[in-house]
């Protein structure tokens, strides 16, 4: 063969080289990047909603909420041996770590997507055809730098894949919702890593399998096979979203293979694979049977096994509602920056309609994405982590706007009316997208300074005196409270009981070993309404269908707790949250009612101290603390759970103090009371009136 004919090999080669070392470098780029950025903007201590409970199962290596998160457990746990931090800060980043490798993969999907689209086109001349591996890889890897300087289609032809691969990259590291989950104790940044690597590899098994068949070489299925592990794995984090891909995956796999493959040994292998990797859930009735503090559901037998890994109490939520879409389209628009600016989002629709034309399978593989995420989100009401369950449909939106990317900048190179300067604009363009995203997020998920959860409890504890009792149906107090309590091992002379798991058995073995006095106590009550509980677990619908049955475990029900609260009254104070003080027709509105009519409720703080009617009026104002709410350091969605659930008892209880103050005459502290709620929420109307009335008053006092 003559030197000229060698010579388009040896480009071939020197340019795939080259790519390949370009790729490492960008995925590392956006890793290094991303991770920076979550470590500086990484929560403290411990948050809201499930971090205390989390932090707590995996440090005790115990079983957490259904399904049970098993992978997530064990990996949190090798994190919180971490020589440095506060268990928190250790665990928050291992959710740091897993969503930089998330956007770093992110990186190198888009690249693999983009490279192997262009190779299922035989009209793309810019093919990067595979080459062998050279033992000569420095002089190689010199020799494709060179080919690349003197090259400059080869350099077009790599800014179409690299630039926005890396731009797709961060900006999924500056999105919302990951960013959001990166910087704090959740299983959703895991579960987005493993989402990402399951595309990746399937992406590039399809396109081994085209180039095989195009080269008339024997196919490998090792990614398939790697990718059916890892989602088993996944299985064992959030096994919804996991599950949720199956169509698209299916899809992916019709078009690559045909019909036939779905009768083939390769996808049998697969699918035993996939099996052998979802075993990690034998963790929870292994971790279970040592009976950890934190042992959600108890599945030691394979019944409570299955309840746990099929969410059974959760299928109540079950319920579609089409105005869910809604939803959708709000967190979608909020996703990547302002809403006012909504570039990312037309990008991913410029991909969608290139990808159309271009690579009809990666459209139908990420549309399916999106349409089986939203769907069951039309059928499930979630609550406060709602935009988690939406990540395999942003992950889509990224690589779709990836694609996106690479239609603009491919477009500018073929522009006729580009001049010097076009080039330069189109960068700008493409910088902006993720430089959107990252400032019209970051006041939102810079969690540096996020005491709110642990100053919440403390604050609440503040009020609860030595040995006193606290009963709450908040799950924003009571889950850092576990934290509080069993990890920073601070108030343990404190007994605080969460009504809401009062309903399920497997919260009395935890009740036993931190409370065996006050639960000894009530034996004869617990015992009575465990045995219904247990009949109702086993059977829901027989006390649905039967109004004596739901009396009887009613009754059960509040007359264990009541026996609680007489029993401790007698040694040590009792207290309750403002959801239960307060609850006027809600769910346990005979609790409240029971309580005033034996009791009366004394706000003090951020809680109502119950006490006898015939007693003294005890009173104590603690100072509260309340870094990150008013004081301009933290901002929040209005969805947001300090904003629905943390601020409104703050504003209420400091309300409620500050009138009660002023009925007792005390006006100069109530204005205190008042101040603080305006504080808090200067727009507050009613502590404005309450304030001036009180001021009104002291005013006529001194004039007396």
């Amino acid at each position: 063969m003559s030197e000229n004919e060698n010579r388009p090999k040896a480009s071939s080669m020197n340019s795939h080289l080259y790519l390949r070392h370009a790729r490492v470098i960008s995925a590392l780029f956006v890793f290094v990047a991303s991770f920076t950025l979550y470590f500086f903007t990484l929560a403290p201590t411990v948050t809201l909603v499930d971090s205390g409970e989390l932090i707590l199962a995996a440090r005790t290596f115990g079983v957490a909420h259904p399904p049970g998160f098993p992978l997530y457990v064990l990996l949190a746990h090798a994190a919180s041996v971490l020589p440095f931090g506060n268990a928190a800060v250790r665990i928050h980043l291992a959710s740091a770590l897993f969503a930089a490798l998330a956007s770093a993969i992110m990186t190198l999907l888009v690249m693999d997507a983009m490279e192997g689209g262009s190779n299922t086109r035989t009209e793309n001349k810019s093919r990067v055809a595979p080459v062998k591996k050279s033992n000569n890889r420095a002089h190689e890897s010199n020799r494709s730098a060179q080919s690349a300087k003197a090259n400059p289609e080869l350099n077009a032809n790599l800014a179409l894949i690299l630039a926005p691969a890396i731009i797709a990259g961060l900006l999924f590291a500056f999105s919302r919702t990951l960013w959001a989950y990166a910087t704090i104790a959740e299983v959703y940044t895991l579960n987005a890593m493993l989402i990402v690597i399951i595309f990746w590899l399937m992406l590039g098994w399809r396109r081994a399998c085209l180039e095989s068949r195009s080269n008339q070489t024997e196919i490998s299925h090792r990614k398939l096979y790697i990718a059916a592990f890892i989602f088993g794995l996944a299985l064992g984090v959030h096994h919804v979203t996991v599950g949720l891909m199956l169509p698209a995956l299916a899809a992916l796999v019709f078009s690559t293979e045909g019909v036939r493959f779905f009768r083939s040994k390769p996808l049998l292998y697969a699918a035993l694979i996939a099996f052998a990797g979802s075993s990690i859930y034998i963790y929870l009735p292994l971790a279970a049977s040592q009976s950890p503090l934190m042992n959600w559901g108890d599945p030691r037998t394979w019944e409570r096994f299955l309840w746990h890994i099929t969410g059974k109490q959760y299928q109540t939520f079950l319920d579609f509602s089409l105005s869910r879409i809604s939803e959708f389209v709000n967190l979608a628009s909020r996703e990547f920056g302002s809403r006012w600016m909504p570039l990312a989002l037309a990008l991913a629709v410029a991909g969608f309609v290139n990808l159309l034309r271009r690579d009809k399978t990666l459209f139908c593989f990420l549309s399916l994405i999106i349409i089986a995420d939203v769907a069951y989100c039309l059928c499930y009401e979630i609550a406060e982590d709602k935009d988690a369950y939406y990540l395999p449909a942003f992950i889509a939106l990224v690589v779709a706007a990836g694609f996106g990317m690479r239609w603009l900048i491919n477009g500018v190179q073929k522009s006729k009316l580009q001049n010097a300067i076009t080039p330069i604009r189109t960068a700008i363009i493409l910088i902006i997208v993720p430089s959107i995203a990252f400032s019209g997020n970051f006041a939102f998920n810079n969690r540096s300074r996020y005491f709110i959860a642990h100053d919440y409890v403390d604050n609440i504890l503040k009020s609860v005196e030595p040995r006193g009792m606290l009963l709450t149906a908040d799950w924003q107090v009571y889950s850092p409270s576990l934290y509080v309590r069993e990890i920073d091992r601070q108030r343990r002379d404190a007994v605080v009981i969460d009504i809401n798991q009062l309903r399920r058995s497997w919260y009395y073995d935890y009740l036993n070993q931190a409370y065996p006095e006050m639960t000894e106590k009530s034996r004869d009550k617990i015992d009575a309404f465990l045995e219904v509980l247990r009949a109702w677990e086993r059977d829901p619908d027989a006390y649905n269908k039967n109004v004596s049955l739901q009396n009887r475990i009613n009754s059960r029900f509040y007359e264990m707790i009541l026996s609680f609260v007489t029993n401790q009254i007698k040694d040590a104070p009792v207290y309750v949250t403002s959801d239960i003080a307060a609850n006027r027709g809600g769910q346990d509105v005979e609790l409240t009612d029971a309580l005033v009519e034996k009791y009366k409720l004394v706000p003090q703080g951020l809680v109502f101290r119950v006490s006898e009617k015939t007693g003294p009026n005890d009173f104590t104002d603690p100072q509260i603390l309340i870094r990150g709410l008013g004081d301009g350091t933290l901002q929040f969605d209005d969805d947001d759970v300090v904003k629905k659930k943390v601020l409104p008892v703050y504003l209420n209880m400091a309300m409620n103090t500050g009138m009660y103050l002023a009925l007792q005459g005390n006006h100069k502290r109530a204005i205190t009371w008042f101040k603080q709620a305006l504080a808090i929420d200067p727009t507050f109307e009613p502590a404005k009136r309450a304030m001036a009335a009180s001021q009104n008053a002291l005013q006529k006092q001194f004039s007396k």
